[in-house]
């Protein structure tokens, strides 16, 4: 059973700060957590009407099983990720933990 962390970062108050600190900060924190065996990171495209994105980020963390990923995120790299995600996500952020389903 592969299971995946997917991060949703709200739109932050200030996106070039957000931007600066994601890439500098949080992404090097985030490549540290253990286990994962592969990540996906997106930008939302901004709504044609240039009305607010319902999302402004996603990460995708992809693990070998739920309990991998449980013990990943207790580890100091894991700690220190989710702090720095919440640090960052100045707009909210949310943390979704799934089984992934295939058809």
């Amino acid at each position: 059973m592969s299971v995946k962390l997917t991060v949703v970062y709200d739109n932050p108050t200030d996106p070039a700060t957000f931007e600066r600190e994601y890439k500098a900060v949080h992404l090097p924190l985030a490549m540290k957590i253990p286990n994962v065996t592969r990540a996906e990171l997106a930008k939302v495209y901004p709504k044609e009407d240039g009305s607010p994105t319902p999302a402004y980020r996603t990460a995708d963390l992809y693990f070998d099983s739920y309990d991998i990923a449980c013990a990943a995120f207790a580890t100091p790299e894991g700690q220190a990720a989710i702090k720095d995600a919440v640090r960052i996500g100045t707009g909210g952020v949310k943390f979704l933990l799934s089984d992934i389903e295939t058809g």
